[in-house]
């Protein structure tokens, strides 16, 4: 129950921080990537404000034994560069950069119920479940060229 609280807490918090920093507006997130036109640079105040709000929570956290409400931390094990983290990377700010939305404030928006958003949140989850299942399909490949 306290994951669950915790989570909804915590997507509240960052839904209300999207609103009322201007990040579900697709104009400006938009204006704040053209760096060659009409700039818009109070996105990176948000950004900045994340930092300095985000940086002590970690530096705390990793002085805790466990988590407040998990039985432990699952911290990421990884910390290469490869090809899928370089393409995702490259889809994501092409989607970012053509749209003017992200994942959050993209589900955020589909509140508004503009057929834009909805549009690019089922591409978003069409995109997810599809390399969800190229993965499942590489995994049984890999599996069958193991076995013989």
């Amino acid at each position: 129950m306290g994951m669950i609280l915790g989570g909804l807490v915590s997507g509240l918090i960052f839904g209300i921080g999207l609103v009322v920093s201007g990040m579900t507006q697709p104009e400006k997130v938009l204006g704040f990537l053209d760096l060659f036109g009409t700039w818009d640079p109070t996105l990176a105040f948000v950004m900045a404000g994340a930092l300095l709000v985000a940086a002590p929570g970690f530096y705390f956290v990793h002085g805790r034994g466990r988590p407040i409400v998990a039985a432990h931390f699952r911290w990421p094990t990884r910390n290469d560069v490869d090809r899928p983290l370089v393409v995702g990377s490259a889809l994501f700010g092409v989607g970012w950069g053509l749209v003017g939305l992200c994942p959050g404030p993209a589900i955020a928006n589909v509140a508004t119920g503009m057929p834009q958003v909805i549009a690019f949140v089922v591409a978003m989850g069409a995109g997810m479940v599809g390399l969800d299942l190229w993965r499942r399909r590489e995994a049984i490949g890999h599996e069958a060229r193991d076995a013989a």
